[in-house]
Parts: structure tokens; sequence; C-alpha cells
């Protein structure tokens, strides 16, 4: 079964700087029924001005990736980090037991980006991080995990059984996914317009993906994907 989420009817947030659609509850946005995917808390499509952000905040016992669509996101942390990372770029941080944060965009362009959190399997964990710089050159055409759980093969291991992994593909490009059968899926439509097993899904959509032994995904234009592999 898939199970288009139009990103129209998805929640929203306009702070005059901070553009967000939540593909699932939060802040503001609260729908019982709409609580997370498996262990998939949050995905925010955050689109931040030029010079704004997040001012220093607390995270904890959540494992938070953000993966840069578009501009270049300055982080900040208690553990000493500090990066800058740009399109297709990607940072982990594991909160555990506690660490603060800041996000801004220090240029003069919009940043936007996926902000994703995901629950881990216990608490308490040390805080943890680390970002990556992937070739873009990677994902086109082809499926590049970029993370995954403790004991798997993704260069970002985090404290879930779950693999992430992006794709771009050309206008008219196929490509297929196999899902084992004890498996559910989460599909962004992060750029462009495609199909899914036959089905129309457009830019900032969502899928929810579940009781399928695979999905192919066919791009109407340049598109841009990213897809949430985990245990029901």
């Amino acid at each position: 079964m898939i199970k288009i989420i139009n990103h129209e009817k998805m929640g929203k947030s306009e702070m005059g700087w901070l553009h967000s659609i939540f593909h699932f509850s939060f802040a503001e946005y609260y729908n019982p029924n709409n609580i997370h995917f498996g262990a998939l808390r949050v995905i925010n499509d955050d689109i931040f001005d030029a010079g704004k952000g997040f001012g220093t905040h607390p995270h904890e016992n959540m494992e938070i990736i953000s993966y840069v669509v578009e501009g270049t996101l300055t982080h900040k942390d208690s553990m000493g980090n500090k990066r800058d990372l740009v399109r297709g770029q990607v940072q982990y941080m594991s909160a555990g037991t506690g660490v603060t944060h800041s996000e801004f965009n220090l240029t003069e362009n919009p940043l936007r980006f996926l902000q994703i959190w995901i629950i881990p399997d216990k608490k308490e964990y040390p805080p943890n991080y680390g970002d990556y710089q992937f070739e873009w050159k990677d994902r086109e055409g082809k499926w590049l995990q970029i993370v995954s759980g403790p004991e798997g093969n993704g260069p970002i291991h985090i404290h879930q059984d779950m693999n992430i992994s992006v794709i771009s593909l050309k206008a008219d490009e196929d490509i297929n996914y196999d899902i084992q059968a004890d498996r559910q899926v989460y599909l962004v439509q992060i750029e462009g317009n495609g199909m899914i097993n036959g089905e129309l899904i457009n830019e900032k959509d969502g899928a929810e993906i579940f009781d399928e032994s695979k999905i192919k995904l066919s791009a109407k234009t340049d598109s841009h994907y990213i897809l949430f592999d985990m245990s029901k």
C-alpha cells in the first residue's frame, strides 16, 4: 500500500524568516493521527531567509540528521563542532544525554534543508556528532545509502534500525527499490515530480509505503528523493 501525502495538506509554519513544512506533528501543528511513522518522528522541510537561523537551543534523546538541499547551513554545538554544509551534505547529531547547538544561514541566499529526527532504540546515549561531504555524482541514477543502524553499511550509524538513502534522477529515468517483508518505507520527493508505482508524487510530497515488496520511481522531471527504510 502506498499513501501519498500532499505537502499542501501538511503542517506549516511561517515565522517571517523561517518557512516550514511539517511531515509530522511539530510545534504548533498537532495531529494525534500523525505523530510519527515507525521510528521516524520529524521531517521538517525548512527554508531560512538570508542571515537568519536558530540560536543556541537544547536537544536530548533523539537522533538528528540535517540534509542540505540548497544554500549553506552553519552548525555550532556544545561538543565544540562548527561546520558549514552545502547541497547534498549531511550532518548527524546523537543528542543522547543532552547537547545544545545553533543552526544559521549566514549567506545572502536562501537555505533549504530537511531537519530529520529519529527516535533512538534507547535513551541516555553519550552525545555524538558527524558530518559527511558526499559527492553529488554518487547519487546520480543510483541509490546512495547515507545512514544505517549500528550494524549497517552506511557511513553514518544511528541508534536505530533504519536505513536512509538518497537519489537524483533525470527526467524519464526509472529506478526500483526492494523492500523486505518486515520493513516499511517513507519517501520524500525533495525536488521535481514523478511517479511511484504509477501514482503521481509532486515536489515536497511524502509517501507512506507498507506491505509492498518493491517500489518503482519514475521521474517526470529532474528529481531528487530521500528514502527511509525501517522495521515495522
